[in-house]
């Protein structure tokens, strides 16, 4: 069975190696090398329910981290303080087993309890099963940006979404 928490430090240094194996094999980040221990635990220590910034992890029954979902701020501008953007990661061994959509509605439901108005998310393309777990949860689409990332000598478009939540109108 599967669990899903708010993160915790000793989980922190399987969230690194579950980012760093999708930033050196996969477009889904535009990240090309993993992030250091010390930028995981600053993310962390910023985490607040109060603000919509949280980081969830899905455990295996025998302790392993085998993916995280991600909402933080959208930009550095006051006037977005009411958006966070969302982001999902698996471990190789668990993409396409469902725990991807267990660790993202359980973040959007949370996000949905909060003060947020509006989560985004940008997904490169191609990318089918991120494209359905998104449009299942309820995001719509709302554009994309064609070429914007260069990984692995090639250029990837990247269609960003977007959803309602439940704070403030």
């Amino acid at each position: 069975m599967t669990r899903i928490r708010h993160a915790e430090s000793a989980d922190l240094a399987e969230v690194e190696r579950i980012h760093a194996e999708a930033a050196e094999t996969i477009p889904a980040t535009f990240d090309e090398a993993g992030r250091p221990a010390a930028w995981w635990q600053a993310t962390l220590e910023s985490c607040d329910a109060e603000i919509g910034h949280l980081l969830l992890v899905a455990v295996a029954e025998d302790g392993t981290v085998m993916g995280y979902a991600k909402s933080g701020q959208f930009r550095d501008k006051a006037a977005y303080r009411t958006t966070c953007e969302t982001s999902i990661y698996l471990g190789a061994d668990h993409r396409g087993s469902g725990v991807g959509g267990a660790v993202y509605r359980e973040l959007i439901a949370r996000l949905d309890r909060g003060p947020l108005r509006l989560a985004v998310a940008g997904v490169t393309q191609p990318n089918v099963a991120s494209d359905r777990l998104h449009r299942a949860l309820g995001f719509v689409e709302v554009g994309t940006f064609t070429g914007v990332g260069i990984k692995f000598g090639r250029p990837w478009d990247v269609l960003w979404y977007q959803r309602r939540l439940g704070g403030p109108r």
